[in-house]
């Protein structure tokens, strides 16, 4: 059995209080490094504290190319995708993956490819599904998958979307999860890779690292599709293999396909209001203009108005009927 040394997890809402039980539970002396991504945007963080302090592990975020050491536990800081390569840290502030940096499909993709069957891999809880990709591949170069149970998760999109992407080696509650990983890091047993084409890893990696990418890089690991970026409007690519389907911008912006639904979503939802706004507007006009025809007597302009109003008015509410969440 494969003894195994670094150890990612990737989680979201409802991660938090499992790291905490992580943090107690794994001891001093593991033979692994423990690589954190939580979902926290740009907000200070104060986890690597925190988990210094529930457990026997220090804890810190690191420098940008630290090398990496066994028993400690190393936290994406806040705005920096955290990746491997060569046994080192790399912080970057590339484009966001999944609405998230950091996020955890950089770090597990950059495992895989740094440290192959070595790799333990964990999706916690939380919402859309990254963390999906990421896993398929760690499992499709011989790393170990650990899913918290979605029936014991307070987010299940993540370890759901993880699941149907790539399976896993083990599925485990909250309170399980550390002696998953105590065991994985000793030798476990995996059960059979999910088939994943692998071939252009090593160049999207590359690519992902980009400020700039040209069109004909993205050929090299995708297919134009019709279909365009949320976050900044250009054309996607969908990537050329389908554990999970997913795609990616010329800009760096990289989608699976349920953070993909979810982006256009908002756009739609922000397209509504928008023009619910324009209406708006035009019913506040038509008020002002029909209270200067009663003020100086054009009842003719009054009632052209009051035509106007009661058009916008209608307008309004069909839009409001078109998106059910703009429906109050």
């Amino acid at each position: 059995m494969d003894k195994r040394d670094i150890v990612v997890i990737g989680g979201s809402r409802g991660a938090f209080g499992v790291l905490r039980r992580l943090a107690r539970k794994l001891p001093p002396d593991l033979p692994a490094a423990v690589c954190v991504v939580l979902h926290v945007g740009r907000h200070d963080s104060i986890l690597p504290h925190l988990m210094s302090e529930w457990g026997p592990i220090p804890a810190s975020h690191p420098d940008d190319g630290e090398a990496v050491a066994n028993g400690r536990i190393y936290i994406a800081p806040p705005d920096r995708h955290l990746r491997l390569s060569h046994g080192r840290f790399r912080l970057d502030d590339s484009a966001a993956e999944n609405f998230a940096r950091p996020a955890a499909d950089p770090l597990f993709r950059s495992a895989a490819l740094d440290y192959g069957t070595r790799v333990v891999a964990v999706v916690l809880s939380g919402d859309l599904d990254d963390g999906a990709a990421g896993l398929a591949t760690v499992r499709a170069r011989g790393g170990y998958a650990i899913v918290q149970d979605p029936a014991d998760c307070e987010a299940p999109s993540m370890p759901r979307s993880a699941l149907a992407a790539a399976g896993a080696d083990m599925i485990a509650s909250a309170e399980e999860i550390a002696a998953r990983i105590i065991a994985a890091v000793a030798g476990a047993q995996r059960k059979g890779p999910t088939p994943m084409p692998t071939n252009n890893l090593e160049l999207e990696a590359r690519i992902a690292q980009r400020d700039v990418v040209q069109p004909e890089d993205l050929d090299q690991i995708g297919e134009r599709s019709p279909l365009t970026c949320p976050e900044c409007g250009g054309t996607l690519w969908r990537i050329l293999d389908d554990h999970p389907l997913r795609y990616r911008c010329h800009t760096g912006h990289a989608f699976n396909a349920h953070s993909l639904e979810d982006g256009h979503e908002r756009s739609e939802e922000n397209a509504i209001w928008t023009a619910i706004r324009a209406v708006n507007e035009r019913i506040i006009l038509a008020r002002e203009r029909q209270k200067w025809a009663e003020r100086v007597g054009d009842a003719s302009q009054m009632e052209i108005e009051k035509a106007r109003l009661d058009e916008a008015s209608r307008l309004v509410e069909t839009l409001r009927r078109a998106f059910p969440s703009t429906s109050q």
